[in-house]
């Protein structure tokens, strides 16, 4: 009788996480926030940071940003526009991570983690910018797949970052040849017009004006001058 009772206190201590047999560590489905100090920003997907007293290498889960400086693919299009707003969001304010409830690290010794900061989650901010793609759906851990799957298709409707180019994100990662071969879009800004018209796969025509959130991620069809000249040409304003 005391042995089933010893035995079921350690089960409510210590069942938040364990150890299988092939040594990889697995969480339950608790879904608490762990503050961490950030040390590096690596990629748009990828840091480093301290947690329980060691400096460990995350892997943001469920996304995928272009590479930086990869030693085949090289430095691929808004690589740097993701790291640079990825390092922007975690210098904002206080770092967390969650787990999920499958592999705590992944074949490289990553950890692998959803990163919050002030409680918004960087994933999905990265989604929603049109700087990242869902990828690496690996069960079960799937927590916020919906959720990220959501915000992807808001910048793939809106054409932003990476889905401005048709055939630039793949189910394999991102497709750079198709960058430089496309035509499609016109990236110099005639004279002093700043304005920049875009029209989404739904045939929605949307500009954007500088300073505005999806300025920069924006490759334009079309340049105005004025807010008049783009509405006139049938364009609403990007956020409306």
């Amino acid at each position: 009788m005391k042995k089933g009772f010893i035995l079921i206190v350690i089960s409510l201590l210590f069942g938040c996480s364990e150890i299988p047999s092939n040594g990889v560590a697995k969480t339950s489905g608790t879904t608490d926030q762990i503050p961490v100090e950030l040390v590096e920003v690596i990629d748009g997907d990828t840091i480093k940071v301290k947690y329980n007293g060691n400096i460990e290498k995350i892997r943001y889960l469920l996304v995928d940003t272009p590479e930086t400086n990869h030693q085949t693919l090289g430095k691929q299009p808004y690589g740097e526009e993701a790291k640079v707003r990825n390092k922007e969001l975690l210098n904002s304010g206080d770092v967390t991570i969650e787990f999920d409830v499958g592999n705590r690290f992944d074949d490289y010794d990553r950890m692998l983690a959803y990163i919050y900061v002030d409680g918004v989650s960087v994933q999905e901010t990265l989604l929603e910018e049109g700087l990242a793609r869902v990828a690496y759906v690996f069960p079960p851990n799937t927590r916020y797949l919906d959720m990220f799957e959501n915000a992807s298709e808001f910048a793939k409707d809106a054409q932003i970052g990476v889905w401005e180019t048709n055939n630039y994100v793949t189910s394999r990662g991102f497709n750079a040849s198709i960058m430089e071969d496309s035509n499609e879009l016109v990236t110099e800004s005639p004279g002093k017009c700043e304005i920049k018209g875009n029209i989404n796969r739904q045939g929605k025509k949307i500009y954007h004006i500088r300073g505005g959130k999806y300025y920069e991620q924006t490759n334009p069809e079309e340049w105005f001058c004025s807010e008049q000249e783009a509405q006139n040409a049938g364009y609403k304003k990007s956020g409306e």
